[in-house]
């Protein structure tokens, strides 16, 4: 089998990737490149960035043989500021606040009933495909953000990387079906549009609402907040029922 790379240029490639900095470059390097494609093809909700980018971290990965190990103890940064970037969501939800709390009681019961029966349908559909309890326990929790996902897929006894793949894969598909289908629907309310982007495709899709308009932007912010406490606190609940 032939070597990922020539050997001249296999050298230089080992002498560089030992560098963790290397990684979270190109990683910065991988979202702006996207981002400029996006710019380029008039803001296409089908060019999403974040789905360009991984198809292209992906491809160098695969092209230097390069394990997925090295390059997250070189991108891992990225990883940390998760965390900050979701606490920063507190501050368009300050500047939007009379828009939201004007809402604020709708709002609350449509995520609390769109998060339930998201989580009994995708439990459902799988009952129906005679889907093991491992799988069922790895899907149910897919509409929150990653790392909460993870957790909870984790406590019910389902594959948490799985379940990563799975949140990813949802944030991205939401991301890019969201606008067409909404403007499809004549939905033109940026609340309601907000609610649910941030509802369905959480982190991703909230990005993408922030580009769209920014209260719409907000809200989808909220509702990925509102979903991830309400899936943590009532799917583990619920789980005996679900899973039994």
């Amino acid at each position: 089998m032939s070597e990922p790379l020539l050997p001249p240029l296999r050298t230089l490639w080992v002498y560089l990737g030992a560098s963790p900095l290397l990684w979270l470059l190109l990683t910065l390097a991988a979202y702006l490149a996207a981002v400029r494609v996006q710019q380029r093809l008039g803001g296409s909700p089908f060019a999403n960035p974040v789905l360009l980018a991984v198809a292209l971290l992906v491809a160098v990965l695969v092209g230097t043989g390069t394990p997925y190990p090295r390059y997250f103890e070189g991108a891992q940064f990225v990883h940390f500021l998760l965390g900050t970037a979701t606490v920063a969501l507190a501050v368009p939800l300050r500047l939007q606040w009379q828009k939201v709390r004007e809402r604020l009681g709708s709002a609350l019961l449509t995520l609390l009933a769109g998060n339930v029966v998201g989580a009994l349908l995708v439990v459902g559909v799988l009952r129906v495909f005679d889907a093991p309890i491992s799988l069922i326990a790895t899907a149910a929790p897919r509409g929150v953000t990653a790392p909460v996902a993870m957790a909870v897929a984790q406590q019910l006894g389902g594959l948490p990387a799985l379940t990563a793949v799975l949140v990813i894969a949802s944030g991205v598909i939401g991301a890019l079906i969201a606008t067409p289908l909404l403007n499809a629907l004549r939905i033109d309310d940026w609340p309601a549009r907000g609610l649910a982007v941030g509802m369905a495709a959480h982190g991703i899709g909230t990005a993408r609402a922030f580009q769209v308009n920014a209260v719409a932007g907000t809200f989808a912010g909220m509702a990925m907040a509102c979903s991830t406490v309400i899936t943590a606190s009532l799917l583990p609940l619920l789980a005996p029922w679900l899973l039994s």
